[in-house]
């Protein structure tokens, strides 16, 4: 059986950036600290919520290495570094590993579309650069690829090819993934939507957008349930529904870095092409905070 990473609910963390559209590293520092403080059990830096798609190389990098260092071992560090070109993403992950990264997330590759034998020569081809623990992420609404639940058959006979991240919303492969992988791929839920039925079949927890907002909450989501109360746990997950639907109203990471701001975090904007929520969704965003109590009316 394999290492896992983490157990429980980890912050898919925003990039707050300043008034002059840079990495606002201060703030940064003050999220992570809040995170560890309310109960996160890992933080994933520089992945899709955290804007990485418009992130420079040196920005990707020093995010990566700023994290590691704020966290200073109190809970992983996974460091997104996934690209569709394998090379750049061994580079990010060779980088990551060097600086104390944990583990590292890595997307499929997008708008390239490779098959099934090209997603086991990519991610085995970054497993043998490495070595430290990789997390695989599924996500093909963003990326136009899926991974077969026989593909991750494949992929997790690499030791360090130890878990997934899975975004596709089938629960029926997420199965038969684990029937077919057992206890050599951890899986976590890569909607908040969904971890409570991942978490019934097996999973290790939900690397979460919720989290950036609602961090205690998306925690005690998963310890309930692994303390085996079920219904607490269910329940909820279900009360969580209308934020989780909020902040997913306009394209991630743009609803969450809207609530950000309303919880007076100094977030800034989010990159181009990304634009700013619309008024209407804004205002889903806030009934939603002010639903759970996060903000007052």
């Amino acid at each position: 059986m394999k290492r896992t990473i983490f157990t429980g609910a980890g912050v898919a963390i925003i990039t707050p950036f300043d008034d002059a559209g840079k990495i606002n590293f201060e703030e940064l520092g003050k999220i992570i600290d809040n995170q560890i403080s309310e109960g996160t059990d890992a933080i994933i830096i520089t992945g899709t919520t955290g804007e990485s798609a418009t992130l420079t190389d040196e920005e990707h990098k020093a995010a990566i290495k700023f994290a590691v260092e704020c966290t200073n071992k109190k809970i992983p560090v996974i460091a997104g570094t996934g690209s569709n070109d394998t090379d750049y993403a061994i580079q990010l992950s060779q980088y990551a590993e060097k600086v104390g990264a944990d583990g590292l997330l890595l997307v499929t590759p997008y708008y390239n579309k490779c098959t099934q034998k090209g997603l086991i020569a990519h991610y085995t081809k970054i497993a043998d650069a490495v070595d430290i623990p990789m997390i695989v992420y599924n996500v093909p609404s963003r990326t136009g690829v899926n991974i077969k639940p026989e593909t991750y058959a494949e992929l997790c006979k690499h030791k360090n090819i130890v878990a997934a991240k899975e975004a596709n919303g089938d629960l029926s492969a997420i199965v038969k993934t684990r029937r077919l992988c057992g206890d050599e791929l951890a899986i976590y839920s890569g909607n908040d939507d969904q971890i409570i039925p991942i978490l019934s079949v097996g999973g290790k927890g939900v690397i979460s957008v919720l989290s950036n907002v609602a961090p205690k909450d998306t925690h005690l989501i998963c310890q309930l349930y692994f303390e085996g109360k079920v219904e607490a746990a269910a329940k909820l997950q279900i009360d969580y529904s209308d934020l989780i639907d909020a902040l997913f109203c306009e394209v991630n990471p743009i609803p969450v870095k809207a609530a950000m701001k309303l919880l007076s975090w100094n977030v800034g904007s989010v990159r181009m092409p990304l634009s700013e929520i619309e008024p209407q969704n804004l205002e889903i965003v806030k009934t939603a905070l002010k639903n759970h109590g996060l903000l007052e009316d």
